[in-house]
């Protein structure tokens, strides 16, 4: 099992005191102790690793004894998800986070079963937000999956027109899904559980691609196309 991975800002400093909620969760839920290694990020690259030196009720205290950064990783994988129901929408955040997707972005498509407005919008947007951020740290990322602001279909459109690799799927799309080595910006859009409107297809402007024989659900078809596009990108 890998070192846990901590939340701060600035890594700057010998010595890094790790407090609010990080550090109520490393003190007391994790209950580290005094000579525990971890890893500390700030999301963007930075990486500091050492061991706890002190610890409190509220936090801990940690050495540094090595840091360093990650190079951010290529190609750039946005995912653009329709807004599903339930927890449907929790499970698409992680494994999209835990996959390597760089940018989420909730689309508010017309069959999308979940329509929010005002202050309901942004405690959804602020869950997933929270649900990345966590994953993220789950899945020891040096460079945190990010959760963008609602999308309309002109947003989603605009999105794929700048994308080297513009990719809607579709259960009825007989071509499948590939992707060349040398992509840089890859967007993929995963419609709702009702699938995306033929007006909608033609807004998007894109020929629509498949994911195999099997339909998957809206909550794991964007890992799954990740994950394509991985395997002959940074996974190769």
């Amino acid at each position: 099992m890998g070192v846990p991975v901590f939340w701060r800002a600035e890594l700057d400093g010998d010595v890094l005191d790790l407090d609010g909620a990080e550090g109520h969760h490393a003190a007391v839920v994790r209950r580290l102790t005094v000579g525990e290694r971890v890893r500390l990020v700030d999301g963007l690259g930075a990486v500091a690793d050492g061991a706890v030196s002190v610890v409190g009720k509220r936090g801990v205290e940690v050495a540094v004894e090595w840091r360093g950064s990650v190079p951010a990783p290529a190609p750039r994988i946005t995912v653009v998800q329709a807004v599903p129901k339930g927890d449907r929408a929790e499970l698409a955040v992680q494994a999209l986070t835990e996959v390597g997707v760089d940018l989420i972005v909730p689309w508010a498509a017309d069959r999308s079963q979940v329509r929010l407005t005002g202050e309901r919008r942004d405690k959804l947007l602020d869950r997933w937000r929270a649900w990345a951020f966590e994953s993220s740290k789950q899945a020891r990322r040096a460079w945190f999956c990010e959760v963008a602001d609602m999308a309309s279909t002109a947003d989603v459109a605009a999105l794929l027109s700048r994308s080297d690799l513009p990719v809607v799927l579709h259960e009825e799309a007989r071509v499948p899904l590939r992707a060349d080595p040398a992509v840089r910006d890859a967007v993929l859009v995963v419609g709702p559980e009702g699938g995306i409107t033929d007006d909608e297809l033609e807004a998007l402007g894109v020929r629509p691609v498949r994911l195999g024989d099997t339909v998957l659900r809206t909550s794991t078809a964007g890992a799954v196309a990740t994950g394509i596009v991985l395997a002959a990108t940074r996974w190769a």
